[in-house]
């Protein structure tokens, strides 16, 4: 296990399914593991679920993701005034599966707000901004008064009545023993969420490093109620409706995908 080649998102959200792997891991945001996965410097990587959709040449260990099955807390659209008078939404590029998600969402509901990259021209009340993992978190408990929050697991529950998943581990078609590797990372998955406690202490520890506000409480909450790590039917059928959506509004090209699990 010590040679497979593990990238992982750096978020909170990863920390169960992360914690304890006997190797080395690299970390980095999603986009960028999506592109390093592809181009085969890496062996397995915990990225976004989109990039499964796009191309489905991967291997999904199976039982496990980051899925949410109502709201998710860090994957919100922040905003002044009423959703729908919204004019344009700044994107974060980190996350393709945040960005095609609001665009499903925006065009099931008949919204047609402006998709802009950072620092776009233009603020105020009719300006809003896609934000996603752990700068989603500090910027809800940092702003609370400031703006409302739109979030997208919930819209999405509201939307399908399914869990929404956001990352999976995927291993490249090329990695031996691939069945050994996705039982190892549900083994450390179980292990983790079996000692939750010790990761919600780690995370405070480190976010106190980083003068960053994140209270025990406020992760027993994030880990609990908000984050689902399993990936069964209902899970499945959520990504599934997600990659339907995506064909349906020009996201992705029609065709079929199966999920190869081990």
């Amino acid at each position: 296990m010590k040679s497979v080649r593990v990238g992982c998102v750096k978020y909170l959200n990863a920390r169960p399914l992360i914690r304890g792997w006997p190797g080395n891991v690299e970390f980095d945001h999603p986009s960028a593991l999506c592109q390093r996965l592809a181009k085969g410097q890496l062996d397995v990587a915990l990225v976004s679920s989109f990039e499964f959709l796009r191309n489905p040449i991967y291997r999904i260990v199976d039982d496990i993701s980051i899925s949410s099955d109502g709201p998710v807390y860090s994957v919100v659209v922040a905003h002044r005034g009423e959703f729908s008078k919204i004019e344009e939404i700044e994107l974060d590029p980190a996350s393709e599966t945040a960005v095609n998600l609001l665009r499903c969402l925006l065009a099931e509901l008949g919204l047609t707000p402006r998709l802009s990259g950072r620092n776009s021209e233009g603020a105020g009340l009719h300006r809003a901004r896609l934000i996603i993992g752990d700068q989603a978190i500090s910027f809800r408990q940092n702003h609370a008064g400031e703006f409302q929050f739109w979030d997208l697991g919930e819209q999405w529950k509201k939307l399908t009545e399914l869990p929404f998943v956001y990352a999976l581990w995927l291993i490249r078609p090329d990695v031996p023993d691939a069945k050994s590797i996705a039982q190892r990372l549900r083994g450390l998955r179980d292990e983790n969420l079996a000692d939750i406690q010790v990761i919600l202490s780690d995370a405070v520890a480190d976010a106190a490093d980083k003068k960053q506000e994140i209270t025990q409480e406020f992760l027993d909450r994030y880990y609990n109620e908000h984050l689902r790590f399993g990936f069964g039917t209902r899970e499945k059928q959520g990504l599934q409706t997600f990659a339907d959506l995506c064909t349906k509004h020009g996201v992705l090209p029609k065709r079929v995908r199966e999920f190869s699990l081990v």
